[in-house]
């Protein structure tokens, strides 16, 4: 009886240790993806974020990061654009269609380097966000990042930056802020409207930290909260914001092993304002099939890693529900020139 009790509560609770709390933890979200593919793979470009949504007649657009060449940084911060790619089937093939938004070339806050795209549906319209920067020569990570906004009545265009230049988000005038001066100004924008009304809008800052603005309309003001939202002491970024089984999520990248270096995290928030609890969110790319390491052709992380890892995930939803995940990598697993980003599928 006490061996069979015993088994019984180790079977129940799996430990998952995050931020002081213990939870009970049976299949990780981690564990629901299947990989499918390649997503987008473009001769003589460098493919990164890649931001999928679904159209009335069930055509998947996929808004990307692309720039010429095989080089990613500093690259991605003078030629990044963001291109728009389509196909009928979630799985793909997509074809090139047109570039939504680059960078405009002049004395704008969006001079160059239009990247990080997160496209979604807002009733009957499409939100494009994304990041840019008025010069590149800056350090690795430079603090003149800031968010942008684009509305469109088709997934086609034409784009409508909003405010009139697009900028919605920069880094505080309140020194009390959190990100006040941040090194790397605000980035990874991930919006979510509220299930009460309003925009969430999570972003990036200081430290590799989650933050949060608000809105009561799509087009601002965004006000953000003078604290971040998670409380991490090792980097995470790229967030993907959506609702999961009645709680607000970000899906992150896990860049130096809160719980598995080159893994993901799913965070989950009752209030969508602290994020204090997480589980694994995505493996590496070596846990959903098999390849040959050391025939990796690596262009962006780390050189004499033992594994490859996911970048910049977004989902796919439909009718709010989770369904495909699209990832790019500095590792094309394939051993081919130029990254490419992959697409998983989402088991229930």
């Amino acid at each position: 009886m006490y061996n069979k009790t015993l088994s019984s509560l180790f079977i129940f609770v799996l430990f998952a240790f995050s931020s002081g709390r213990l939870f009970a933890q049976n299949k990780q979200f981690a564990d629901s993806w299947e990989y499918m593919g390649i997503a987008v793979e473009e001769p003589g470009f460098t493919i990164w974020g890649t931001s999928p949504v679904m159209d009335d007649e069930g055509n998947v657009h996929l808004f990307v990061a692309r720039w010429p060449g095989d080089k990613v940084n500093p690259d991605w911060r003078s030629a990044s654009e963001i291109a728009h790619y389509v196909g009928s089937n979630p799985e793909g093939p997509f074809s090139f269609s047109d570039v939504a938004v680059a960078g405009t070339g002049l004395d704008t806050w969006d001079k160059y380097g239009a990247h990080n795209p997160t496209i979604s549906r807002v009733e009957d319209k499409y939100v494009l966000l994304y990041i840019a920067n008025d010069n590149p020569s800056q350090p690795p990570h430079p603090s003149n990042q800031k968010i942008g906004m684009a509305i469109a009545d088709s997934p086609y265009g034409p784009w409508n930056k909003v405010n009139k230049d697009g900028l919605i988000l920069d880094t505080p005038k309140n020194p009390a802020y959190w990100n006040y001066e941040a090194s790397n100004g605000v980035n990874n924008p991930a919006l979510l409207k509220h299930p009460d009304g309003g925009y969430f809008l999570y972003f990036k800052s200081e430290k590799s930290r989650m933050g949060l603005a608000v809105a009561e309309n799509l087009e601002g003001p965004y006000v953000q909260m003078p604290f971040p939202v998670t409380s991490n002491d090792q980097n995470i970024e790229d967030g993907y914001a959506f609702m999961y089984e009645g709680k607000f999520a970000l899906l992150t990248t896990d860049n130096h092993g809160i719980i598995e270096a080159g893994g993901g995290l799913l965070w989950t928030s009752e209030d969508g304002i602290t994020f204090d609890t997480y589980e694994k969110g995505f493996h590496r790319i070596n846990a959903y099939l098999d390849f040959d390491q050391e025939k990796v052709a690596i262009y962006y992380g780390p050189m004499n890693a033992t594994y490859s890892k996911f970048e910049r995930p977004q989902l796919l939803l439909v009718d709010g529900e989770v369904n495909y995940m699209y990832v790019p990598s500095g590792h094309n697993i394939f051993g081919r020139k130029n990254t490419v980003s992959y697409v998983l599928k989402f088991k229930k």
